[in-house]
């Protein structure tokens, strides 16, 4: 059975980093499409959105344009676990972060990444950036 365990949300001011983790089990650390999303407050599921998503063993890293050079999505295949640091975080970052799996590369528009095709998430990990 596919898990997905996010930890490291917190509440910080704008400026400050966190760091996410997403612990995997029930499938395989390498060949696979694992990242983090974002569902903004008020938001309906079907606006979640990609945030940085890693092809795991094989390098391939996706992000938002709206993260880019401020967050950074890394991996430990040994661990089966996904991490993203975040720096610089602004209020507009402020969200439920999730962790999900799929099975292909993230579709990109303007920018922006899709969560459609990622169908095992994670229960979620609040992230709160105060001005």
């Amino acid at each position: 059975m596919v898990q997905l365990v996010e930890s490291g949300g917190g509440s910080v001011q704008a400026g400050g980093s966190l760091k996410l983790s997403c612990a995997g089990s029930g499938f395989s650390a390498r060949g696979n499409y694992v990242g983090w999303f974002r569902q903004a407050p008020g938001a309906k599921r079907d606006e979640r959105e990609g945030v940085a998503i890693v092809y795991t063993g094989g390098g391939n890293m996706y992000y938002a344009d709206s993260v880019k050079g401020r967050f950074t999505i890394s991996e430990d295949n040994g661990a089966n676990t996904v991490y993203l640091q975040m720096e610089s975080l602004k209020p507009e970052d402020t969200a439920t972060y999730y962790c999900g799996l799929g099975y292909g590369p993230p579709r990109s528009t303007g920018g922006k990444l899709s969560a459609r095709g990622y169908g095992y998430w994670g229960q979620g990990t609040q992230v709160t950036v105060s001005s």
